[in-house]
């Protein structure tokens, strides 16, 4: 029988088996090979794992895109809202004056003077309600509510029914939107 001499490259992987079987020691590198296979394939991901992982990453960035693009539409709402609040703060006290020197005219005689200027108030008034700005409507006999009226003082009820309600509104309220700019200042009748 004829041996052929192989030299060192033409070692293949068979050769390897064969000489393993040989040796005795197949077993144990088969068991060694297929923990070898495992760790690869739990190594390098598969071009689908890729692809679900990539495509996770960008839903989760678009949705936290969408979020801030709402958050940020919202809050340019309320800024627009709420932009003039400093302006119609400032010119609440020239309201009061206003109505003030319209109840002085009233007393007197001159009914030009008087017209003239409540057309004038009556202007002013729709101009900032045109901006949003709302008066807090107050009467007398009604409840008193912490979280929209001041009260100024308590005094005596005059009746049994005004006990812990409002008798009198010495300083009007407002509203910009739905936000109230100032408090209407409120006396209330002792309980």
């Amino acid at each position: 029988m004829k041996r052929f001499t192989m030299s060192k490259d033409q070692y293949t992987k068979e050769d390897e088996i064969n000489d393993a079987i040989k040796n005795g020691d197949l077993g144990e590198n088969q068991e060694e090979t297929q923990e070898n296979k495992e760790l690869e394939a739990k190594e390098a991901p598969t071009a689908e794992e890729l692809i679900q992982v990539e495509k996770d990453k960008y839903l989760r960035l678009f949705a936290e895109f969408e979020n801030y693009k709402k958050r940020t539409s919202k809050e340019r709402i309320e800024l627009f809202k709420t932009a003039s609040q400093e302006l119609m703060t400032a010119l609440l006290p020239i309201m009061d004056d206003f109505d003030r020197g319209l109840a002085e005219i009233k007393k007197t005689e001159d009914s030009e003077l008087l017209k003239g200027m409540e057309l004038i108030n009556h202007k002013f008034k729709n101009t900032l309600t045109q901006k949003g700005l709302t008066e807090i409507e107050v009467k007398a006999g009604d409840d008193f509510d912490a979280e929209v009226h001041d009260a100024i003082t308590q005094i005596p009820a005059p009746s049994d029914d005004l006990k812990g309600k409002i008798i009198d509104c010495v300083e009007k309220g407002y509203k910009l939107g739905d936000k109230i700019i100032r408090h209407p200042k409120v006396v209330m009748g002792q309980a």
